[in-house]
């Protein structure tokens, strides 16, 4: 089961460059209980959990213990865990060795879920610099899905612009 609050907006939307100020709550919420069925679930589902998600990062709401982060908590073998704290990365029961590099990238990406990002943004944000050659991120990328197997299509590449987490992409982000 899950369940999240979400006040109303805080900041009124399009204005760049806002500072995001954490403020008590003090107006009414509106709480979403959505009962998860054993098993598989949809893509519009799991859209929609990713969706409550993205709002409690943004400080716009707040998930109770148990749930979107733990909906990958059933053994899926196509289920990638990223576990921050001691930085490792399993795939279904078994851990995948990463490089730094490797790792910092998957959780780059999956941290932004839906977003394209150039190879030149890539080496900026996950490589801390952009003077190197942008083919770069193509070499770990390779690796990266070589590791975790063909069969989970994690990184999408989007021709022409670079790369992105793929829609399907079971991925789980713990402390």
């Amino acid at each position: 089961m899950s369940v999240v609050a979400i006040g109303p907006r805080q900041h009124p939307p399009g204005r760049a460059n806002r500072v995001r100020v954490v403020r008590p709550r003090t107006t009414p919420t509106l709480t979403i209980t959505v009962d998860l069925a054993a098993g598989s679930m949809s893509p519009r589902l799991n859209r929609l959990l990713e969706l409550l998600g993205e709002i409690a990062e943004s400080g716009e709401g707040r998930l109770s213990p148990g749930d979107v982060a733990g909906r990958a908590t059933v053994d899926d073998p196509n289920s990638v865990r990223i576990s921050i704290g001691p930085r490792t990365v399993r795939h279904g029961d078994r851990k995948i060795p990463l490089t730094r590099i490797e790792y910092d990238l998957l959780l780059f990406l999956a941290e932004r879920p839906r977003r394209v990002f150039t190879r030149l943004q890539l080496l900026s944000s996950v490589w801390g610099y952009d003077h190197a050659v942008a083919r770069t991120v193509d070499v770990h990328v390779r690796r990266l899905r070589a590791k975790l197997g063909a069969d989970t299509p994690l990184l999408t590449t989007v021709h022409g612009v670079g790369y992105r987490l793929a829609d399907d992409a079971r991925v789980t982000i713990e402390p």
